[in-house]
């Protein structure tokens, strides 16, 4: 019983500490850039857009295409920035431990 009792407190700590967790994704901010710097995203450690910057000089452009090929990057630059934040503050969080594969906590 005293194990089961460890357990239980051992769970309420890690959901403690996902919560806290979950607090400082959406509190970090991740720059993904295009174009080299023309076009910038700003996303939260959930995947959320904060901020979407152009630079006017691309307008002078007719080629709609080049301006949503280079969000789409940018969008893309920052995903993987925040996918490497979200794995590095999972792996303090379980101490290393290896989730099985599509365990994608906290989400």
């Amino acid at each position: 019983m005293k194990n089961l009792g460890k357990m239980m407190k051992q769970a309420q700590e890690m959901q403690s500490k996902m919560q806290e967790m979950q607090a400082e994704l959406e509190k970090s901010e991740h720059m993904g850039t295009a174009g080299g710097g023309m076009v910038s995203v700003r996303l939260n450690g959930k995947f959320e857009m904060r901020s979407l910057e152009i630079d006017p000089s691309i307008f002078n452009s007719d080629d709609a295409e080049i301006v949503q090929d280079l969000i789409v990057a940018a969008f893309n630059d920052a995903k993987r920035k925040v996918d490497e934040f979200n794995k590095t503050e999972m792996a303090k969080l379980t101490g290393g431990l290896q989730l099985p594969e599509g365990m994608n906590l906290p989400f």
